[in-house]
């Protein structure tokens, strides 16, 4: 990894036609609109979904990360975001968001040790520790039996 700090960049533009169209270096680029709630079509990213599945990703790559340094074997991780949007002090903001962690681990694993990676994957998740609104983990645990 290298040294903090790190540096990130996007570019977006838009015309009074279009969403906004970007993304960053020679990835493909996206097009968002606003969400259904905000009069949106429905059929694109929104800028809000968008923050949730950073949210996702960060939590299962910090997942990863961590699981690989601890030898912990897993077999499959999802992880589904809900983010509140509400109006607080005059201001749209994410009052609540739930991170739901289903990880399947094989029989051999520790179930203790999987859920206690999994509550450290959220801990150092940057994308969560960013966020102000009340932040709410849940970790539900499948296990393989081998055959």
């Amino acid at each position: 990894m290298e040294p903090m700090p790190h540096h990130y960049q996007v570019s977006f533009s838009a015309t009074p036609e279009s969403g906004p169209i970007g993304g960053t270096g020679d990835l493909p680029k996206i097009e968002l609109a606003p969400p259904v709630q905000f009069d949106g079509p429905g059929n694109q990213w929104s800028p809000e979904e968008l923050l949730m599945a950073s949210l996702s990703s960060c939590l299962i790559l910090s997942f990863k990360a961590i699981a690989r340094t601890s030898s912990l074997a897993w077999v499959n991780i999802e992880c589904r975001t809900r983010g509140t949007l509400d109006r607080v002090d005059g201001l749209n903001r994410f009052t609540e968001i739930l991170s739901e962690v289903v990880l399947t681990i094989p029989d051999t694993a520790q179930p203790e040790k999987a859920r206690r990676l999994v509550e450290k994957a959220e801990q150092t998740c940057f994308i969560a520790n960013s966020l102000n609104g009340d932040k709410r983990l849940s970790c539900e645990l499948h296990v393989l039996n081998a055959l």
